[in-house]
């Protein structure tokens, strides 16, 4: 299985990178959180210190499955500050999932939205659609190889949507119910 990546800037929202670390593990996908600083330890928006197991600069986007965006702020200004990982997402291939503020703040500018149905915190959708994407009043929005979400109470959809596209609906649902969160099919988590 290919690794997975969680990029982390000082301001990330916790939930929303913390949640879907937690359950893609347990979902047992190989997933990695990444400092865009030249350090591993990053600071969340309340102020929960992190240790990320890889700098940027360490990290081999050519291998990724999954490039997973948290939102808060200053998280998301934070990664779209970030010219590394911004030249990196404009031109991967693959599968990039976005919460919270980053679609609006990081995808939107580089282009990444256009033609695609998507969601975000809301009052993040006006550069969302300026660059052409179809936002969706959603907690979760799949749409090919992009998956949104809207905010901190979408990051068990969000991170259970990501385990669905990856290895099935049978496997988000036992990741879920083993959590505890029932519903009666995956289609209840976006």
């Amino acid at each position: 299985m290919k690794p997975s990546f969680v990029f982390l800037a000082d301001g990330f929202e916790e939930i929303e990178a913390l949640a879907v670390v937690d359950v893609m593990r347990r979902a047992g996908m190989d997933v990695h959180t990444v400092s865009i600083k030249s350090t591993c330890e990053v600071v969340g928006a309340h102020g929960i210190k992190v240790v990320a197991d890889m700098i940027i600069s360490d990290c081999n986007f050519n291998e990724a499955d999954w490039l997973i965006l948290p939102g808060g702020l200053p998280g998301a200004s934070n990664l779209a500050a970030s010219e590394v990982l911004c030249a990196h997402l404009k031109s991967y291939t693959g599968r990039i999932a976005s919460i919270c503020a980053s679609p609006g703040v990081v995808l939107a500018p580089l282009g990444l939205l256009e033609g695609k149905e998507a969601t975000c915190y809301p009052g993040f959708d006006e550069p969302c659609i300026a660059a052409g994407a179809t936002m969706q009043d959603m907690p979760v929005v799949v749409a090919d190889n992009l998956i949104t979400a809207n905010g901190p109470s979408a990051a068990l959809r969000f991170a259970l949507a990501i385990v669905e596209h990856t290895l099935g609906a049978d496997v988000a649902q036992q990741v879920g119910s083993g959590m505890l969160y029932y519903p009666e099919s995956t289609d209840f988590y976006f």
